[in-house]
């Protein structure tokens, strides 16, 4: 993919050892205040440039390299689209984080992993953070200003490390229980089909989940936690919830299915706590 211009940094540094406690949700907000959206397109080697490329600055190179063919649009599929920039945003967040002197650290999760960033560190006290990236496009219509994200972001997946949150599941660093909070950095967008770069006005929130949770599952089809669909409820975290002990008896006590391969895992990981002594 091709990028533009980088960012400046503002970190959070460890210096002769004496490190200042931070706020992760207070610096993790002040820091996406500062991110650009800078991917361009998808670069591709065919084309009608004959090189060498003279270019001036990052527009002309964008300007040329859409010109003369090398440059295709990024995917306009909701899902592939919010994997791209998720992969940019965690890039971002990681470049912030290296910044800091060591005060902070992180480990990026997998594919169809949970968190999709752990946080921790002596700015933090030492505990861990789970950092979630969501990414939802905004609900445009022909009368109004949108108002709404198109579909409900998904929060949590509802059958397996958040119904059982002391045990560690395949696809997650620790238990759910282990983190000293949970953070999401929501990316809303809108989606422009003219440009190879897709999106315009990214807006980046960072909320704690049950802040701005609903009542409603994200899909009808898996076992996800759905979040409020209006853009300002995400933003001030106006969720349907007025506290985070009422978020989590609501929705473990959700009827969600369990399937063959998930209760085969819940199987085997109740049996290896059953056997693991007491203080190991």
């Amino acid at each position: 993919m091709l990028r533009r211009a980088g960012y400046e940094q503002s970190p959070v540094r460890c210096q002769d050892w004496a490190v200042t406690t931070v706020n992760l949700q207070q610096w993790l907000d002040a820091q996406c205040q500062e991110y650009v959206y800078d991917l361009r397109g998808v670069f591709r080697t065919a084309g009608s440039t004959h090189w060498p490329l003279t270019v001036a600055h990052a527009a002309d190179l964008e300007a040329q390299l859409h010109d003369h063919g090398h440059l295709l649009p990024l995917p306009k599929e909701p899902a592939a689209l919010a994997n791209v920039l998720e992969v940019s945003i965690v890039d971002f967040l990681l470049d912030r984080i290296a910044a800091s002197g060591g005060a902070l650290t992180a480990t990026r999760g997998g594919e169809r992993f949970y968190p999709d960033l752990e946080v921790s560190g002596p700015g933090v006290g030492g505990d861990f953070y789970a950092v979630d990236i969501k990414i939802a496009q905004r609900k445009v219509t022909k009368k109004a200003p949108p108002t709404q994200t198109q579909s409900r972001i998904t929060l949590y997946t509802g059958n397996t490390y958040f119904a059982y949150p002391t045990l560690h599941w395949p696809g997650t660093f620790r238990p759910f229980a282990d983190y000293a909070q949970h953070l999401d950095v929501i990316g809303i967008y809108t989606l422009n089909r003219d440009s190879a770069s897709r999106v315009d006005h990214l807006e980046l929130i960072v909320q704690e989940p049950w802040k701005i949770g609903s009542r409603k599952r994200s899909s009808t089809t898996r076992e996800y936690l759905g979040a409020v669909l209006d853009l300002e409820d995400l933003r001030q975290g106006r969720g349907e919830f007025k506290t985070a002990d009422e978020f989590y008896k609501f929705w473990r006590a959700y009827n969600f299915r369990i399937g063959g391969t998930v209760r085969n895992q819940l199987t085997k990981l109740l049996a290896q706590q059953t056997q693991t002594p007491a203080g190991d």
